[in-house]
């Protein structure tokens, strides 16, 4: 369980850590207002203890009882290593969530359930108003955080969870239809050998980017070459290694890999920048999130955009009116997008 820090309660007013710091420890140069208004954060977010002076400051005050606090929404994830996709996501959560005025905390959870873990007191104690769920893909974890009665909106699943028995919304990012897309253009080219790498195993969202290389395979009465697809569950730290091992078993590679996502890509690109290879000459190559950080591959992939600033205003609007209406039907919501045509699949 992560203790709440005076990082966390500058982070959600977007103030400095010095700041949070002379508050709570009674020293000049805050006005009233911001030292209230830390005070009130740090007894939501329990970072203060009953009895301390400052709680009872609050309550003799009257500051926490009329109401001057904003709501606080978590958004909870697990990596905080995340990269800058989900960095822009969570940004455009936070600029949104302020305009509304709530309050953006982060509640960091393990990568994966080990036994004994219990959730942030943040999460169950009332302290968070509702929830917003990303990058976590560990099922355990995920049911857990089902289990609590509070509004949630989840941004993707892991493969295996049961939809019907979600008690918040989702979001998918539906991209069956774009690699369809990306697969029959490789096809039309007379790239007829291609593989598919990616985790299907990990996300819902992986699962139904495979759904579309295979429709294209089938509508072009193509077979699909499993020694070609590496969709197997693979370690979070050991992607490259697993990657390179897989590609250096085959006798030859196909014409062409159709990847879950430009992570992946970026390391498929790495091998085959190591091993003397062309792209596209010797082998095309596809991607998916339009993500501009990785070296390799950034301007010259064929990519799915994911407009993750528009992504994350609307998961922030989505929160806020499910806190406000509760009882009204569960959504899940696909978002699609257009594809970005890069050299790397050029004939």
């Amino acid at each position: 369980m992560k203790k709440v820090t005076m990082q966390d309660i500058a982070n959600i007013l977007n103030i400095s850590r010095v700041t949070v710091w002379k508050v709570l420890n009674n020293q000049p140069g805050v006005s009233k207002q911001l030292r209230d208004q830390i005070l009130l954060t740090a007894k939501e977010t329990g970072y203060l203890k009953p009895g301390q002076e400052a709680e009872a400051y609050l309550e003799e005050n009257n500051i926490y009882f009329e109401g001057k606090s904003k709501k606080s929404i978590s958004v909870v994830i697990s990596r905080p290593e995340s990269s800058v996709f989900w960095i822009n996501i969570i940004h455009a959560i936070a600029k949104e969530l302020d305009t509304k005025e709530f309050n953006l905390m982060y509640t960091y959870l393990p990568p994966n359930y080990y036994e004994g873990y219990t959730l942030p007191n943040v999460l169950t104690n009332g302290t968070a108003s509702g929830m917003l769920i990303m990058n976590v893909y560990d099922i355990q974890m995920l049911r857990m955080l089902n289990s609590l009665d509070i509004p949630k909106v989840f941004l993707d699943l892991v493969t295996d969870f049961p939809v019907d028995t979600l008690t918040g919304d989702l979001f998918v990012l539906a991209g069956k239809r774009n690699v369809k897309e990306i697969t029959a253009s490789l096809i039309k080219q007379g790239r007829t050998e291609i593989g598919f790498i990616g985790d299907i195993h990990y996300a819902l969202s992986n699962k139904e980017r495979y759904e579309g290389f295979l429709a294209a395979m089938e509508e072009n009465n193509i077979e699909v070459k499993k020694k070609y697809c590496l969709t197997s569950k693979l370690g979070i730290y050991t992607y490259y290694e697993e990657i390179s091992a897989f590609l250096s078993s085959l006798d030859r590679l196909p014409q062409a890999f159709v990847c879950v996502s430009d992570y992946v890509a970026n390391f498929m690109m790495q091998y085959f920048a190591e091993h003397g290879l062309r792209v596209p000459e010797d082998v095309a190559l596809s991607g998916y999130d339009g993500s501009t950080e990785y070296s390799m591959v950034s301007g010259k992939l064929t990519t799915v955009f994911v407009p993750t600033h528009q992504l994350g205003s609307r998961l922030a609007n989505q929160l806020i009116y499910r806190i406000e209406h509760p009882d009204t039907p569960l959504e899940i919501t696909h978002i699609y997008s257009h594809i970005i045509w890069g050299k790397s699949t050029e004939l």
